[in-house]
């Protein structure tokens, strides 16, 4: 095959066990498959040790860092970077393969089916979910957020019809749990920022948060399920302003 269509398929993990053979699986058509890991204490070097020989174990540098970081280990032209918790569907996976061969753009933007229990959460923001995830591998990096990294492409962005199935959560553990991690990451980003933030705001920016994802983007017509994705992300806009207030205060006690 012509080296300039070949892909790599980038995954950066921590502690993915439950998700990353099924995540592998679904890129089995990919030409080559780098894994980035970041000190996980489970399973999950072994087994992605079961589809690829590229596995390299880091500290953890945050999101985009580290993402950049399996970039420069892929080898091939394009690259296509998934998360573990992310599935390819056999359509989505043909669709990446024509859009390289036709290579009409230097980047692929797709929209992700974000399922909780196996019902797709239609509303409250989950959809279309848009993200850019297929580029030619000298035309785009991710930029060095800890949380939500995005991708900056120095060329043309196409879009991809065929989504990508993505499992954010598993059970409402898992809601509460990624609201506390997601919270501490953010806020720590923004007190190195010089932010601060009083708690009137505080409870401004969650009641208004809670508002958004639940009644103007219509979070409700997806039922309970609805209502959980609402609450999860006040609450953690909650827990990351209250965090970041405990942080400037500490500061300033320090003196």
């Amino acid at each position: 095959m012509n080296e300039e269509k070949m892909i790599s398929v980038t995954v950066i993990t921590l502690n993915e066990e439950r998700n990353i053979e099924e995540c592998l699986s679904s890129c089995s058509w990919a030409d080559e498959i780098v894994v980035v890991d970041s000190c996980s204490k489970d399973r999950t070097v072994e087994i992605a040790r079961q589809f690829t020989d590229k596995v390299f174990v880091e500290e953890w540098k945050g999101q985009g860092a580290h993402k950049n970081l399996a970039v420069q280990e892929a080898t091939k032209a394009w690259v296509f970077s998934i998360d573990a918790d992310e599935r390819v569907t056999p359509e989505l996976a043909d669709e990446i393969r024509s859009a390289v061969m036709q290579a009409r753009h230097d980047a692929y933007a797709l929209k992700r089916k974000n399922l909780y229990r196996g019902k797709w959460i239609k509303r409250g923001g989950w959809w279309p979910d848009k993200v850019k995830r297929l580029f030619r591998k000298e035309k785009a990096r991710f930029n060095n957020a800890v949380i939500h990294d995005a991708l900056q492409v120095d060329g043309s962005v196409g879009e991809l019809k065929n989504p990508l199935i993505h499992y954010p959560r598993r059970s409402a553990i898992d809601f509460a749990e990624r609201a506390v991690r997601y919270s501490e990451a953010t806020a720590r980003e923004k007190f190195e920022q010089g932010q601060t933030i009083g708690w009137a705001g505080a409870i401004g920016h969650t009641v208004f948060a809670f508002i958004d994802t639940y009644i103007r983007r219509a979070g409700f017509l997806d039922g309970g399920e609805g209502f959980l994705v609402a609450f999860s992300n006040a609450a953690g806009v909650l827990y990351r302003y209250a965090l970041l207030r405990e942080m400037v205060e500490d500061k300033r006690l320090k003196g």
